[in-house]
């Protein structure tokens, strides 16, 4: 009898812990689901507010109206228009995705805080004063399918160290590089057929190219 009577009181103990770890393991479960279903929530709300801001216009990237930092443009947007990241002195890096094919006059002028930027194969403009007085950026590689590099393209990055002219390039306009302090060295590929007035102006460092 008191045996028996042992092996019961074992018996519901045992029930009773695993019962507890049911409703530990169901309130654990909830918890997650919770905290998933609120992170969604916030990702929503951070993609919204990315869309934001940015003003697109038939593809075009009229105006980035956001805070800067690490920005990504979207997928949308076939053209980044004349002015559209002008004075944004808080953006910090861009990449810029393999739907654009044009990088407008001024578009990111005076971002003086920009130290890196990605541009696709897929662009072949880069307007004039596109870059002027990015004076963060230390390095740009030109897609292979730019034919022109614009007047003041690159004017006043003075921490820019190296860029890389593709064979596609024809002509570098006046004062395209002007201000580069920091350029030690150039290769100017046999492409080229015309390099504007000004177009190494004060490039102090400069102390080789190849033409």
């Amino acid at each position: 009898m008191r045996r028996r009577c042992k092996f019961l009181s074992v018996l519901c103990a045992a029930a009773m812990l695993l019962s507890y770890a049911g409703v530990t393991a169901g309130a654990d479960n909830t918890q997650v689901t919770a905290g998933s279903s609120a992170l969604s929530d916030e990702e929503a709300v951070s993609n919204k507010s990315d869309a934001d801001d940015f003003a697109i216009e038939d593809g075009v990237l009229t105006r980035y109206k956001g805070s800067g930092g690490d920005v990504v443009i979207p997928d949308s947007v076939t053209s980044i228009g004349d002015y559209a990241f002008d004075d944004c002195s808080s953006l910090t890096s861009i990449t810029i995705p393999d739907s654009v094919t044009s990088i407008g006059s001024a578009a990111f002028r005076y971002c003086t805080s920009l130290t890196s930027i990605t541009i696709p194969d897929s662009v072949t403009s880069i307007g004039d004063d596109a870059f002027f007085d990015c004076s963060s950026l230390t390095s740009i590689t030109i897609p292979d399918n730019v034919t022109d590099i614009g007047y003041d393209a690159f004017s006043g990055c003075s921490a820019l160290e190296s860029i890389t002219i593709p064979d596609s390039v024809t002509s570098i306009g006046n004062s395209a590089f002007s201000g580069c302090s920091a350029l030690e060295s150039i290769t100017i590929p046999d492409s080229v057929t015309s390099i504007g007035d000004w177009a190494f102006y004060y490039c102090t460092s400069l102390t080789s190219i190849t033409i």
